[in-house]
């Protein structure tokens, strides 16, 4: 890995080097080692997450390796840069029509693809649902048996290279038209109801305790959240303005199934 680091490094910094066909061949193994899930954007390490800059690299600088071509898949035709991924049967995901990854996603075992997008850099892992027009953006990490609802948007990340992707660690639920971008951090079996919008600067408020509490850019482990507003002051006057509300915690539970349907209706929460 340090060589492939080592050429991509140097490539970022002297694109001529591009016009190198052992470059290019380093290039093309860090995508495809991207796609077999043995590199990562973004991994953890003692408790913390820690980006891999220098494959986002590679990611930007596999763009202008490519040229752009026809792809037929029976009567759909794209036109596009990058190959879509192929081999599920082999990797044992189940692909719903009309679902759709990029060549560079890394999907694990048992993952369920409904009609659904995956862009290249993304890391999806074993028994995650990705739902009905859900989509995950490039380099975005989830995590095992995480289920992302209908039309839940994760937002990808190339540029600025150092710049965390989207996280979502094991179990957490996402509930139906939730939004996740920049570089957003979602705990561990955390839940979030329906139509949650977090971004770097959303205010997350814990109001589940007497003091307030307050987080941003993170949602802690089984915080269960849904969408509120708090007042702003503008020149015009106050107005409310979009915030999330931790308003309790799920419960570790072996099964964390029931575990989900008991915390949802304990809170009320629409997912």
């Amino acid at each position: 890995m340090g060589q492939l680091k080592e050429t991509v490094e140097a490539a970022w910094e002297d694109r001529s080097m591009l016009s190198d066909g052992r470059v290019r061949q380093v290039i093309d193994e860090v995508i495809a080692l991207l796609d077999a899930g043995r590199l990562r954007v973004a991994e953890k390490h003692d408790g913390r997450w820690m980006v891999n800059d220098w494959v986002k690299k590679a990611v930007i600088l596999y763009f202008p390796l490519r040229q752009m071509e026809t792809i037929e898949v029976g009567p759909f035709e794209f036109h596009d840069k990058i190959p879509l991924k192929r081999g599920y049967s082999q990797l044992g995901v189940r692909v719903v029509p009309h679902a759709i990854a990029r060549y560079g996603a890394y999907l694990a075992p048992d993952v369920v693809m409904m009609p659904s997008y995956v862009n290249i850099g993304a890391y999806v892992d074993s028994g995650t649902m990705v739902d009905t027009w859900a989509t995950v953006g490039s380099c975005a990490q989830i995590g095992k048996g995480v289920h992302l609802s209908g039309g839940v948007g994760i937002g990808g990340v190339l540029e600025p290279v150092q710049a965390a992707p989207v996280i979502v660690e094991d179990h957490a639920f996402i509930g139906s038209r939730c939004v996740v971008v920049e570089g957003v951090h979602i705990g561990q079996e955390a839940v979030l109801g329906a139509n949650v919008v977090l971004t770097a600067s959303t205010r997350v408020i814990d109001v589940s305790s007497a003091k307030a509490e307050e987080y941003q850019g993170h949602i802690p482990p089984r915080a269960v959240v849904i969408p509120g507003t708090v007042p702003r002051k503008f020149a015009a006057g106050q107005y409310q303005v979009p915030c999330a509300l931790i308003i309790g915690e799920r419960k570790e539970s072996t099964d964390r199934k029931t575990s989900l349907n008991d915390v949802l209706r304990q809170h009320q929460i629409t997912v």
